[in-house]
């Protein structure tokens, strides 16, 4: 089972690495790294993945997992990207997305008619790809499954480790890779966090970007 992670520069590292950390774990999986050069890929905080292969080496993995990030606005003009991810939708089992790595599957025509979900300050954007936004952490919608903001990418990727694999090799995964999250705030979602909180979070200071 092959299964693609597009980079292109500025995404978000969690978005991608997040979903790599449990989907390489599935028995017989294959992940691959790819970009319309294989070459190194910044995020948006400088860290470099690399791409070891083309689009055009892998036209049609089972899986793609789409990241997100701060150059995904950017990328919505990369005929290549979209292209890509349009194509090997049509041949794929899955096709996901973490954060606004969704507004590349609208971009790519996916989402029309869909529920989806995204990044909270990017949800009404869907709109524009005739998707029915949700807040829901994960929303799936047959083969398509969109997940929330850069962590969420987590939750989505066991979420299909279970439909690939089954429920009990995606809570072993859990476990091996010890996902029992407790943060020290409960403040991970607009509807529970505090009206000033959601205001720093919406400022570009460097602490909160």
């Amino acid at each position: 089972m092959e299964i693609a992670i597009p980079l292109y520069d500025r995404f978000t590292a969690l978005d991608a690495v997040g979903p790599y950390e449990v989907l390489w774990r599935i028995p017989g999986a294959r992940v691959r790294w790819v970009g319309a050069e294989a070459r190194p890929y910044a995020t948006d905080r400088g860290l470099e993945l690399v791409a070891e292969a083309t689009f055009a080496d892998v036209p049609a993995p089972d899986v793609l997992v789409v990241p997100g990030g701060t150059g995904t606005l950017d990328a919505l003009a990369d005929e290549r990207l979209v292209d890509w991810i349009r194509a090997a939708d049509a041949t794929s089992t899955w096709t996901t997305s973490v954060c606004t790595g969704a507004l590349l599957l609208g971009a790519a025509g996916l989402l029309d008619g869909r529920r989806a979900t995204t990044h909270w300050a990017y949800l009404d954007r869907l709109e524009a790809y005739g998707a029915t936004p949700a807040s829901d952490r994960v929303v799936r919608e047959g083969k398509i499954i969109t997940s929330a903001g850069v962590s969420s990418g987590i939750d989505m990727a066991l979420t299909l480790a279970a439909e690939i694999a089954g429920a009990d090799v995606a809570q072993a995964i859990q476990l091996r890779i010890e996902y029992d999250p407790e943060p020290p705030f409960d403040t991970g979602s607009t509807a529970k966090a505090p009206e000033h909180i959601v205001a720093l979070a919406r400022s570009p200071t460097p602490a909160t970007a």
